[in-house]
């Protein structure tokens, strides 16, 4: 240990926005990092003291080299210069092990720590609600998961144990040094100014530099990951625009050379500068050293008492230079773990409650009493939602786009929770019920299918682990999906791609529809579940659902007026409310805002697939 962090970069001072949104050291806060070393505090107390023992073996090859010169070279005596170099030798070798063990007793406790509290952002995570995920990047929520709760182990293994280590090296030299000869100590000292000043302002400089080079190389990972996607490759062939591209790329990476010349000019001439000042301390303790035996100011100060002094020296500026830049790493190290408490802090609010109800919900009625809901305070999206939907019966809802359609059956299921009235199923309210079973009586089609990157199989059975491969056979069946999936080569086991892009839309959602058909739910929702199908598949699908529905409460958000007309009752969504409800020939009567929907929506498409209906299938 001993050597702690280089300067040359941002780790050596702050930046203008850190100083500005400095974490504010409380008693609380350093408590609860505290919390996460408590477990592992016997290998803490192991890793100190290995420290400590390979700080006082490391003065032991200095101490010995000035022996060498003074008792071995000077006094002729082979005997003991091989002695003194064996015990160098040893010396050297028990310090490198003393470091390799303390290195990994280090590098447990940290990974341990790590562990831990990956685990509990995990679990934490889960369990937030689902506005959470809409409302947050999702590439900050990685950077939490995983390089913020990383870079703890650079803090427990770097930070904590350089500070240790340091202290421990910069006190031990000391005494070494003054105990050797106090005036050449100081002189030696006196350098160490001269190596802090320069790095400041050099390191602003190179930090600087290092901001710009980053901007450059983001903008050119970007235009690489931008220019050579599917999407992006496809786009670029069909407006011809491959000249203007490369012209685009290599005005960027020219930015990006010239931005890593001056990053490395900048450091080579901080090298030669820094090199020339560590070498003015030696220089100085000769200097000082021949005056003094030259002209016999310390009678009792000899060449070899000089060599040691200049090899402690050496050893001492570096320890120095990391901690004058202790608050750079204590702030930055607060800011890691602030960052990581913010996310652990934030509510879970929508919960199980204690003792949460489980009462049989199939065939009950679900009602909405007065529901109002905003995603944000100053624009009510639902202000007044009333209505029930009797147990069994399969109801449709309808509205413009952005009325809130998908908001509302989203408060079944308590993916959001309403902010005034109460959603009751068999007459509890939803936030009465045990999260888990109330999710569990819940089956949900959305428009936009999701599948894990896996197999067909691993993404069926995440309905129901339990699965045989008749019953996985039968939903996708029942789905009109499995004649697709065994002309595989690979059948159930075909790996389905990141979100399922080896699929086309309308057989990922046939097998979103075979997951839920497996699942068996009380409750069925469905949002625009046949949106991604042709129009041959959906009829399949329809009579897939149609049976899935019998028995069940069913809730169909719906744009296609066949679907539509298959429903007891239609709900008509907009300005937060229930506008209208009723039959479509009732609904058709009024001349309200059902009226326009099935002007200039429902008709249109239902007159679109009557049109190609008729077109006759081309000859083979």
């Amino acid at each position: 240990m001993g050597g702690g962090r280089n300067a040359l970069g941002p780790r050596g001072f702050l930046t203008e926005d850190e100083k500005k949104n400095r974490p504010k050291v409380t008693k609380e806060l350093l408590g609860r990092i505290l919390s996460y070393l408590k477990p592992y505090w016997k290998q803490f107390i192991m890793v100190f003291v290995t420290i400590l023992i390979a700080a006082i073996v490391g003065l032991l090859p200095s101490i010995i080299t000035g022996k060498i010169v003074d008792e071995a070279l000077v006094g002729k005596d082979m005997r003991m210069l091989v002695q003194l170099l064996i015990a160098a030798f040893v010396t050297l070798t028990f310090s490198r092990v003393i470091g390799v063990v303390e290195s990994y007793i280090n590098s447990w406790i940290s990974q341990r720590i790590i562990f831990d509290m990956r685990n509990q952002m995990y679990d934490h995570l889960q369990h937030m609600p689902h506005a959470f995920f809409t409302t947050e990047k999702q590439g900050d929520i990685i950077t939490r998961m995983n390089t913020d709760i990383s870079g703890v182990s650079s803090v427990i293994s770097g930070t904590l144990s350089s500070i240790v280590s340091n202290v421990a090296t910069v006190v031990t030299t000391l005494v070494a040094l003054f105990s050797m000869s106090w005036a050449l100590a100081l002189v030696g000292i006196v350098v160490i100014p001269l190596l802090i000043i320069p790095t400041k302002s050099v390191g602003e400089t190179r930090y600087k530099l290092l901001t710009e080079g980053q901007a450059k190389r983001d903008e050119m990972n970007q235009l690489i990951n931008e220019n050579l996607s599917v999407s992006g490759s496809m786009l670029i062939k069909l407006f011809t625009r491959e000249e203007k591209e490369y012209e685009r790329f290599v005005t960027v990476n020219e930015e990006v050379t010239q931005m890593s010349l001056k990053e490395a000019r900048s450091g080579r001439w901080f090298s030669v500068i820094m090199g020339m000042f560590t070498q003015l301390g030696p220089l100085l303790i000769y200097f000082a050293g021949g005056w003094f035996i030259i002209k016999g100011i310390d009678p009792t100060l000899s060449v070899g008492t000089i060599t040691a002094t200049v090899s402690l020296i050496n050893r001492l500026y570096r320890p120095v230079e990391s901690l004058l830049n202790l608050q750079v790493d204590f702030t930055r190290s607060l800011a890691l773990f602030t960052r990581i408490f913010d996310y652990f802090d934030r509510e879970i609010a929508i919960k199980s409650p204690e003792n949460g109800q489980k009462p049989p919900v199939a065939d009950k009625d679900i009602c909405f009493h007065h529901v109002a809901f905003r995603y944000v305070p100053e624009k009510p999206l639902l202000t007044d939602i009333d209505f029930t939907v009797p147990g069994g019966q399969m109801y449709a809802i309808v509205g413009p786009s952005g009325s809130g359609k998908s908001t509302v059956v989203n408060l079944i299921p308590r993916l959001y929770d309403v902010q005034a009235g109460s959603v009751t199923v068999a007459g509890v309210d939803v936030r009465d019920f045990d999260l888990a079973y109330l999710r569990e009586q819940i089956g949900v089609v959305t428009q936009d299918t999701y599948l894990f990157n896996g197999t067909i199989r691993e993404n069926l059975l995440y309905a129901k682990e339990d699965a045989t491969q008749e019953e996985i056979e039968a939903a996708c069946r029942a789905a009109s999906i499995h004649d697709f999936i065994v002309r595989q080569p690979d059948g159930y086991d075909t790996m389905v791609g990141n979100r399922g892009l080896k699929l086309s839309g309308g057989e990922k959602q046939r097998i979103s529809i075979a997951r839920v058909i497996l699942k068996d739910p009380k409750i069925l929702i469905l949002d625009e579940a046949t949106s991604a199908l042709d129009s041959i598949s959906e009829v399949a699908i329809q009579d897939a659902l149609e049976t899935l529905m019998k028995g069940r409460t069913s809730i169909v958000i719906a744009h296609r007026l066949s679907t539509i007309l298959k429903a007891d009752n239609i709900l008509v969504v907009k300005d937060g409310v229930i506008a209208e409800q009723g039959s479509h020939d009732e609904l058709l009567a009024k001349e309200g805002v059902y009226r326009d929907l099935y002007e200039t929506q429902f008709r249109k498409v239902l007159e679109y697939e009557q049109e190609k209906e008729s077109v006759p299938a081309p000859a083979l």
